[in-house]
C-alpha cells in the first residue's frame, strides 16, 4: 500500500480542540519530524451521532452531550479543503477517518488517496461498503475486534476485491504494556496474508519501535504538544519531539531489517580479531625442562605472537625447551 518499508502516521485526532489555528500549528510541527502522513477524524455530528450517545469518559467541561462535542470539533467542507492543502504544501499525506457516509462523500470530494477505518467502525459494513465503492485502499484498525469480527469484515472486503491493511490496536487510553498485543502482529499476517501495522495508544516510543521490529509495516500514534494539555487522547499521545525521535529510530530499523547479517561472515572483523585475539604467554620465570600446567599460563594481546589462547590445552604436560622469562609468549619451538 506504500512505497516505504514503514509508513508512519501521526494522528492529530481531536487534539486541535476545534481550533483551526491549533490544527495548522500541529501540521507545521509534524512536517519537521519526518512522518509520512497526518491523520484526522472527520466528525459530522448530525450524520454520525445523536443526543443519546454517551461520553466514553466525561472529560469535557463545556459540552453537555457527546453530540455537542462533535459539533464543536467539526469543520466545514471549505475548512477541510484548506487543511488538506496545507498538509500537502508541507509534504504530508492528508489521511482521515470518516465516521459517516457523508464524511466519505466529503473526503472523496477532497480527493484522498486512502481511508483509515477506526476500531469502532470495523463492523459498520454500511460505511465500509460506501468506502469500497470509491475503489480506494483501506487501513483498518482492530482495537475492539475479535477474530470473529475480523473474519467477517475481511470476508466482506475480499468479496468486493478491496485493497486493505490491518492494524493491531488496543482501545485503551493509555495502553498498559500487558495489553500491547505485539504478538497479534504476526498472527494477523499469518491469518489474513495482508499488510499489517500497529496503531498505538501507549504514549511510549518503544511500543512502535518494537512493532516495527516484529514486522509492522505501518505505525500510527496520537500526537500532542504536551501530554498535560486538555483532551481525551493527551495522556496516550507522543509529543512532537518524541515523534521526531521515533521516526529516526524507525528509519534506522528499516535499514537494519533490509540488511540481514551473515553471522558466518567475519571478514569485516579480521583486523579487530587479530588485535583483540590472545596468544599464550608464561606468567612466571620458568626453567628449561619445566612441565607446563594450567597455572603457568596467561593469554595476552595480540593474536599471532604465540600459540592461540584457544589451544591452551595442547601445551599442558609439554616440556619447555628453553628458559622462559615471565610474560614471554609461548610458541611451538619452545616445546618438546
Amino acid at each position: 500500500m506504500t512505497n516505504k518499508a514503514v509508513y508512519i502516521i501521526a494522528e492529530i485526532g481531536q487534539a486541535h480542540e476545534g481550533s483551526l489555528g491549533l490544527l495548522y500549528s500541529y501540521i507545521d510541527a509534524l512536517a519537521t519530524t519526518g512522518v509520512d502522513a497526518v491523520k484526522f477524524q472527520m466528525h459530522i455530528a448530525e450524520a454520525e451521532s445523536s443526543a443519546h450517545e454517551p461520553f466514553r469518559v466525561q472529560f469535557s467541561k463545556e459540552d453537555v452531550t457527546r453530540y455537542d462535542y462533535w459539533q464543536r470539533m467539526g469543520f466545514t467542507f471549505e475548512q477541510w479543503q484548506g487543511i488538506k492543502a496545507h498538509c500537502e504544501a508541507k509534504g504530508l499525506e492528508f489521511l482521515c477517518s470518516p465516521f459517516s457516509n457523508q464524511a466519505v462523500d466529503w473526503l472523496e470530494s477532497l480527493g484522498v488517496n486512502r481511508y483509515k477505518i477506526g476500531s469502532g467502525e470495523v463492523l459498520n459494513h454500511l460505511l465500509l461498503e460506501k468506502i469500497v465503492q470509491t475503489g480506494k485502499p483501506l487501513i483498518v484498525s482492530s482495537g475492539m475486534s475479535s477474530y470473529a469480527d475480523l473474519d467477517a469484515t475481511v470476508a466482506f472486503l475480499r468479496e468486493r476485491e478491496a485493497e486493505f491493511a490491518l492494524m493491531q490496536c488496543t482501545t485503551s487510553y493509555p495502553t498498559p504494556p500487558e495489553r500491547f498485543g505485539l504478538n497479534v502482529i504476526q498472527e494477523l499476517k499469518e491469518r489474513y496474508n495482508v499488510p499489517v501495522g500497529y496503531s498505538d495508544h501507549s504514549a511510549q516510543k518503544a511500543t512502535s519501535i518494537a512493532a516495527v521490529s516484529l514486522g509492522a509495516t505501518l505505525v500510527e500514534f496520537h500526537v500532542v504538544f504536551d501530554r498535560r494539555q486538555f483532551g481525551p487522547d493527551s495522556g496516550s499521545s507522543l509529543t512532537i519531539d518524541e515523534t521526531q525521535e521515533l521516526v529516526h529510530a524507525i528509519r534506522q530499523i528499516e535499514v537494519a531489517l533490509a540488511h540481514p547479517v551473515d553471522k558466518n561472515d567475519t571478514t569485516p572483523y579480521n583486523d579487530l580479531k587479530k588485535m583483540f585475539g590472545k596468544s599464550l604467554a608464561i606468567n612466571k620465570n620458568l626453567p628449561a625442562g619445566h612441565i607446563l600446567t594450567f597455572a603457568d599460563l596467561e593469554a595476552k594481546k595480540p593474536m599471532g605472537y604465540g600459540i592461540n589462547a584457544q589451544d591452551f590445552h595442547k601445551v599442558l604436560g609439554k616440556k619447555l625447551t628453553f628458559d622462559k622469562p615471565q610474560w614471554d609468549f609461548l610458541n611451538e619451538e619452545d616445546l618438546q
